[in-house]
């Protein structure tokens, strides 16, 4: 069976496309929705009933500060949270104050590492992915491929290699040319893995947005600046005719057994 997941910005009609391709032999799928929320878990066992618990309760946190606090929701750039934050929303600012990007920009990646966290200490693998940023938290290697989604011209597929790990890290994606994502650069996919996907989905919209052209110098530059963000492992962008890689990223070999969107084996 496919060992890969999936790292993209999709609408929701094609998160249902992509989504019914996964296929997981050593892990359980639960998909959990609320509102705009929409989070496919595998663990190597059912955790659907304490994932909706902790998806809840994330965003009980999070809409009631959103409700307290409009300004640091619509903010486009790093804005304080103030005193005695929720969790997650003092995750949020710091990890959009590291990335200069607003805090909304890393709100899917939060979702995704706080249920993720919350899930870990029941099972002995859970990954977690809420529209193309991930919580892994395996033993064992995955793949993750990176998709610019329908409509781009890149040719083929990109895939890295996500090695086993003593604790959970973050996969994130982002384009400026499919999702629902803000972006204000040109890229077919921009990718970021970090110690966290809260950090990963700042770094990978941060990298996305720097990606004005296709000329090499300034793509260069924009990957030296992302990798630089402590706690980012390594990037990549891809382009139309373009495949830039920077830091501890493994390339893998998207071929064989995985035909389309990926999901866990």
């Amino acid at each position: 069976m496919s060992n890969e997941l999936v790292a993209e910005r999709f609408p929701v009609s094609e998160v249902e496309r992509y989504r019914c391709l996964v296929t997981a032999s050593d892990l359980v799928a639960a998909r959990v929705r609320i509102r705009e929320s929409d989070l496919l878990v595998r663990a190597d066992r059912d955790l659907s009933s304490p994932a909706r618990a902790a998806l809840v309760r994330c965003r009980e946190e999070l809409e009631g500060y959103l409700y307290r606090h409009p300004e640091w929701g619509r903010s486009l750039v790093p804005v304080s949270a103030g005193e005695n934050p929720p969790a997650i929303i003092a995750a949020m600012s710091r990890a959009a104050a590291a990335c200069g990007v607003g805090p909304m920009a890393t709100v899917a990646g939060a979702l995704a590492w706080f249920v993720g966290r919350d899930l870990s200490p029941r099972a002995g693998e859970v990954i977690v992915e809420n529209g193309g940023d991930i919580y892994l938290d395996c033993r064992r290697e995955r793949i993750v491929l990176v998709r610019p989604g329908p409509g781009s011209d890149w040719p083929g597929r990109v895939a890295l290699r996500v090695p086993g790990h003593p604790g959970p890290v973050g996969v994130a994606a982002s384009s400026g040319r499919e999702g629902r994502s803000l972006s204000w650069g040109k890229a077919s996919a921009a990718a970021v893995t970090a110690e966290d996907s809260i950090l990963a989905d700042g770094a990978a919209t941060a990298l996305g947005n720097r990606i004005r052209s296709a000329e090499r110098e300034p793509i260069e530059a924009a990957l030296g600046e992302v990798l630089a963000i402590p706690g980012v492992f390594g990037c990549l962008v891809i382009l139309p005719d373009l495949l830039a890689v920077r830091g501890e990223i493994e390339l893998a070999d998207p071929a064989g057994e995985a035909d389309g969107p990926p999901g866990p084996r």
